[in-house]
């Protein structure tokens, strides 16, 4: 996840949107279970994220196996060309195609996936003394990082 960018953003949004009855979400670029503890942390209502569930038996796509015996699931979010080509009988001449058909490493069960960002989530209202994660906002604090890559043991 571009941290700076999504949490800035939900930040705005999260001032703007303070005494309004919408929801906020953060969508996109969650790639760990960290990024996810962020979006709740900055204020997002809901995170959007699908690449963390794809490539698992429960997600769609099509399960290949490579020439090298690796095994791929192809992941497209439903405005690429390749969900409207499957479900919709081609891109409409009024909509255009967004985002792309790519292949994700097979991941097996679902479950581990959950259990890791449920495992995030309590690690990070712990750290920060929340009991629920409507809490998060106002204990997290955020400090910009510019290293983020523990090499102690490498």
């Amino acid at each position: 996840m571009s941290t700076d960018l999504h949490t800035c953003n939900i930040f705005r949004i999260r001032d703007y949107l303070a005494y309004k009855f919408y929801m906020e979400s953060q969508d996109g670029g969650c790639t760990c279970p960290g990024d996810v503890a962020k979006a709740f942390g900055a204020g997002a209502d809901f995170v959007m994220a699908g690449g963390m569930f794809a490539g698992h038996d429960q997600s769609g796509g099509d399960l290949v196996t490579k020439p090298d015996g690796r095994k791929v699931k192809m992941f497209y979010g439903m405005a690429s060309a390749t969900a409207m080509e499957k479900h919709s009988g081609g891109v409409a001449d009024y909509r255009s195609e967004e985002g792309k058909t790519v292949e994700v490493e097979y991941r097996g069960d679902v479950a581990n996936t959950v259990r890791d960002i449920l495992g995030g989530l309590r690690s990070a209202c712990t750290y920060v003394g929340a009991e629920r994660i409507r809490e998060l906002p106002r204990r997290a604090t955020f400090v910009r990082c510019c290293r983020q890559v523990n090499d102690a043991f490498s």
